[in-house]
């Protein structure tokens, strides 16, 4: 009887060791996955645009129709707004750089990411671009709130409105291209 107490807490004991669940935090597994991933070799993504060329056009072509009759400072605070929220560096750069070139200052540029803080910077149309872009790209999170839509509605008609949605649903679009096939930043790759 002593002998099968021993072996069946030893059993026991052997069990909880190799089934013990895994009581890492999540966090520490990402960091040792990150750890390791770096001193994997990197492969190369695959070129979106060589790859799935009737795609990547049939993109240009809605990103282009989604800007018509749209103020193009509007446009890129749009796509700026959307890169930060996507951590999307690659279309941050080129985009800050485009709204520049537009002639977009510098005040502005700093206070798009905290736009709600500083709303004087921005005009009640593009506060209401800012927002509908928020809820859009988080669109998981709570949906597009009705109070959000109605504030754009007020300030857009419903072309322009459309035009607005298509614009952040392409931005979006080209945010995930760019993460998901590793685009630097810095290294705009349009041809001009």
């Amino acid at each position: 009887m002593t002998t099968n107490t021993t072996s069946t807490t030893n059993t026991m004991s052997t069990m909880n060791t190799t089934h013990a669940p895994d009581t890492t935090p999540p966090a520490a597994i990402t960091a040792a996955a990150i750890a390791g991933a770096e001193t994997r070799p990197a492969r190369t993504r695959l070129d979106f645009a060589k790859s799935a060329p009737k795609v990547f056009r049939a993109l240009i072509g809605f990103d282009a129709a989604a800007r018509t009759g749209l103020d193009p400072a509007l446009v890129e605070l749009i796509q700026i707004r959307a890169s930060h929220l996507n951590h999307c560096a690659y279309c941050l750069h080129m985009h800050t750089n485009d709204a520049r070139k537009a002639g977009e200052s510098e005040d502005r540029l700093h206070m798009v990411a905290v736009w709600r803080e500083a709303r004087h910077f921005f005009t009640p149309k593009e506060q209401a671009a800012l927002a509908l872009t928020e809820a859009v790209t988080l669109v998981a999170d709570a949906g597009v709130p009705d109070d959000v839509y109605a504030r754009a509605a007020t300030q857009f008609d419903d072309e322009e409105l459309a035009h607005v949605l298509a614009l952040i649903l392409t931005i979006n679009t080209w945010n995930r291209v760019a993460l998901a096939t590793g685009k630097i930043a810095g290294t705009d790759e349009r041809k001009n």
